[in-house]
């Protein structure tokens, strides 16, 4: 019996980027034949979210209105299910989900479950100040075992330029010394592959060809959606 498709909901816009990135890996990855064999998906690019690093570290007003929304605004549009690209934005994850009958995909459980799948002993969280600090990756980490490294002073202050002075700067050009050398000091240290804690730390590795082991919350969440909108994962 053929499963019921379903249609996809992003909750997008931060950044604009990242959302291309998500709905980009969506289509590729997704096993169609005909532009009627992909998944039905729709799209909020919500750049009236402020900014959920500022919010948390207390510099910021909280982006959950803008959040909830969106949410609604996908509800009513016909979304069956949403997804959020953003990793910083789940801590208010429970805020979203109380505030739509519509399931949400959980992207940083998804990724905690692929690095078991992948069998790696120890990664290194590359993510922005509010990720950080919310502890949501780390406690994830340690009620699966995994044994994480984070950047300390100048290499977490070369992630988070890398971030807004380069990607969401629109910058082709930036200059990634210091966050490669941010990057050799962590293999250095033991870390087997860079978890990319923030949805545009997959297009810097790509934009700036950095050649790293990386596990790309993105891509993990473009893959589940894909499956839960009843589609077949292109192999």
């Amino acid at each position: 019996m053929e499963q019921i498709k379903k249609t996809i909901g992003i909750i997008g816009g931060m950044g604009p980027l990242a959302t291309v990135d998500l709905y980009d890996k969506i289509v590729r990855r997704t096993e169609a034949a005909s532009d009627g064999e992909h998944i039905h998906v729709l799209i909020d690019s919500n750049t009236a979210v402020p900014d959920r690093t500022a919010a948390i570290l207390g510099l910021g007003p909280s982006p959950v209105p803008e959040l909830i929304k969106s949410a609604k605004r996908l509800e009513v549009a016909g979304a069956d299910f949403l997804i959020i690209p953003c990793n910083t934005a789940h801590y208010f994850y429970d805020d979203i989900r109380s505030a739509t009958a519509l399931p949400v995909l959980h992207m940083l459980r998804l990724t905690a479950a692929e690095i078991l799948r992948r069998k790696l002993a120890k990664v290194a969280l590359l993510a922005t100040d509010g990720t950080v600090k919310t502890g949501i990756y780390a406690r994830l980490f340690e009620e699966n075992g995994i044994s994480c490294l984070l950047p300390q002073g100048e290499a977490q202050r070369a992630v988070m330029d890398a971030i807004y002075l380069g990607v969401k700067a629109g910058r082709r050009d930036y200059d990634t010394a210091a966050l490669n050398k941010a990057l050799r000091a962590l293999r250095d240290a033991g870390a087997e592959a860079f978890v990319l804690g923030c949805t545009e730390l997959p297009i810097a590795f790509s934009q700036y060809g950095i050649d790293e082991p990386a596990v790309d919350p993105t891509q993990i969440l473009a893959e589940a959606a894909i499956r839960e909108a009843g589609y077949r994962v292109l192999e």
